[in-house]
């Protein structure tokens, strides 16, 4: 594929015949380029465009609001990631953006802003893209030929992350080594991802060429994370990606990572291995997986800044 494929997922919520057809699209793209955009996904598109005003609205603070609510503060990385703080490529600088990431509310303590609408929208959208995210890991799950519902229970008590992010300009010519966020692929299951008109996004195909992603309103990217390939063991691939954000305007993105719980236990499906094609991977928690690589992208400060009074 030279193409991001889009899929109709509007026929696995009927489940039978409907969600096995799409879980054939879904393998289909997992296995070849790694990327799909979905279409009637049943997300209004009124509570997509709110949630970009309040992410817009959250990045307009004065720096010194934003760290109030610093990643520091949060034992798993939730809150405000200020420019240059996180480094996805350890052989380039620290990307050019901030963010701001929450948790499932009911198990982790999330760090709100003073910004109206800001937490009731962020909560909406979380509960109906983790109500998507469980779909849609049905369909994975039947094409990986498990029981459908394998991941229900996980992806219920996910440790994905809800990220708004904010990409300024690219400050001159690229010069081939400061990105809004350098190569690398995403750690976790199926990741969902909302861009603005702005564009920038890349991915890698599998002949090394990288490939414009255009943003489209009415879509949904989707995109497959390294728990997933290992679950898989390599049937499917992730894909690496990259933003450079030479528009000369502000670029602004939504992304949820579907991840699954902690204590899930990351190992080859039975499924997907054989004499010939043995385990490539030793099975691993889904915590300590995700800690080791969260460790190595978010380099901490010897001090947080100061908390407010």
């Amino acid at each position: 594929m030279r193409e991001v494929p889009v899929i109709d997922v509007a026929p696995m919520f009927s489940g039978g015949d409907g969600l096995r057809a799409v879980a054939r699209e879904v393998g289909a793209a997992a296995r070849d380029i790694g990327f799909f955009a979905i279409v009637n996904h049943g997300i209004p598109a009124s509570l997509c465009a709110d949630v970009f005003a309040v992410a817009h609205a959250f990045f307009a603070l004065p720096e010194a609001d934003k760290e109030q609510i610093a990643f520091e503060r949060s034992p798993v990385y939730n809150g405000f990631s200020r420019m240059y703080a996180e480094k996805l490529h350890p052989d380039l600088p620290s990307d050019l953006k901030e963010s701001w990431c929450m948790g499932l509310d009911s198990q982790v303590e999330n760090l709100w802003p003073d910004v109206p609408g800001f937490r009731s929208t962020m909560l909406a959208y979380f509960n109906a893209i983790h109500a998507l995210c469980t779909e849609l890991h049905r369909a994975v799950a039947l094409d990986l030929g498990v029981d459908p519902h394998y991941f229900d229970d996980l992806v219920a008590r996910t440790l994905g992350q809800l990220r708004v992010l904010h990409y300024p300009p690219h400050p001159g010519a690229f010069d081939g080594a400061l990105y809004g966020a350098s190569p690398h692929t995403d750690y976790g299951g199926i990741t969902f991802l909302m861009q603005d008109d702005v564009g920038g996004l890349e991915l890698q195909a599998r002949d090394g060429e990288w490939i414009a992603v255009p943003p489209r309103a009415d879509v949904m990217l989707c995109n497959i994370g390294d728990a997933l390939m290992r679950w898989s063991n390599d049937v499917y691939v992730s894909t690496p990606h990259r933003v450079v954000n030479a528009s000369g305007r502000e670029r602004y993105s939504v992304v949820f990572f579907g991840d699954v719980s902690g204590d899930a236990l990351i190992e080859c499906f039975p499924s997907c291995t054989s004499p010939e094609r043995p385990a490539r991977y030793a099975p691993i928690t889904y915590a300590a997986y995700l800690k080791r690589r969260m460790d190595d992208a978010y380099p901490m400060p010897e001090a947080p800044p100061p908390l407010r009074a």
